[in-house]
Order: structure tokens, then sequence, then C-alpha cells
């Protein structure tokens, strides 16, 4: 399997962010449980220089190709909810740290 770093942009409903994250953090605990998602948290603070960049999550899955990345996150509360306003899926190679080839 390879892994994929998956870039959240969030829509402006914050309120609704709120109501829904339970759903979603139980939704990535069990993926992470099941060894799919390596590791994801909210972006901290924006991009240098950007000023009004829109709040986003960074995720780190395993999959087999990014349409099985998109399918498991498609079941997401987060995108189910509308509340992901983009996503990107990129194949990411870890050099260094627990998710290289050598773990």
């Amino acid at each position: 399997m390879s892994v994929y770093a998956v870039h959240y942009t969030y829509d402006q409903r914050t309120g609704e962010r709120d109501r829904v994250r339970p759903a979603h953090r139980a939704f990535l605990g069990d993926l992470h449980d099941a060894g799919t998602l390596l590791a994801s948290g909210p972006w901290a603070g924006p991009t240098h220089g950007v000023q009004a960049e829109p709040d986003g999550a960074l995720l780190l899955v395993r999959a087999e190709d990014v349409a099985g990345v998109e399918r498991l996150l498609d079941a997401d509360p987060f995108a189910l909810a509308g509340l992901v306003a983009g996503r990107s899926v990129r194949p990411w190679t870890p050099v260094f740290g627990p998710w290289t080839d050598d773990d």
C-alpha cells in the first residue's frame, strides 16, 4: 500500500463543523485503529504570507490508490455534511520516520 497526503479545506460553517466534529473524530479514530489513517489534524495557523486562508486539515492515509483514498474519505461525516469545500490527494513518499517502506 502507498501513503497519500490529503489536504482538506473547510467551508466557513464553523458552528456546523463543531456540531459534526465528534462523529468526524470517531470516524477518523476507527480508520486510525485499523491502520489506514496514519495521522491527521487541523492546520494550526495560516501559511506563511497568506492572510485569509480557509480552515483545513492534513491527513496521511494508506491506500491502494487515489481512488481508494477518495472512496474512503467520502464517508467522513464532515464530507457527508458538506463541510469539506475542497480536498486534494497526493502520493507521498516518506523517507524518514515511522511510515517508510522499512517499517
